[in-house]
């Protein structure tokens, strides 16, 4: 079975495939630092802040 990478479109077959779902290393790398830069995201209204309570000594 053929897919597509997910970063750069190239067709790679599946079965066997060290990096699946990604063609290559380098990009498996690629996404991995795409999540560590926060590229990601997912739609919906932003989160509002959790407040911290103060202990009482």
């Amino acid at each position: 079975m053929k897919v597509r990478c997910p970063i750069c479109g190239i067709s790679c077959l599946w079965q066997d495939n060290p990096w699946r779902p990604f063609c290559s290393e380098r990009c498996r790398l690629l996404d991995l630092g795409n999540w560590a830069a926060g590229d990601y995201r997912i739609a919906g209204a932003a989160a509002s802040p959790i407040e911290e309570e103060e202990e009482e000594p």
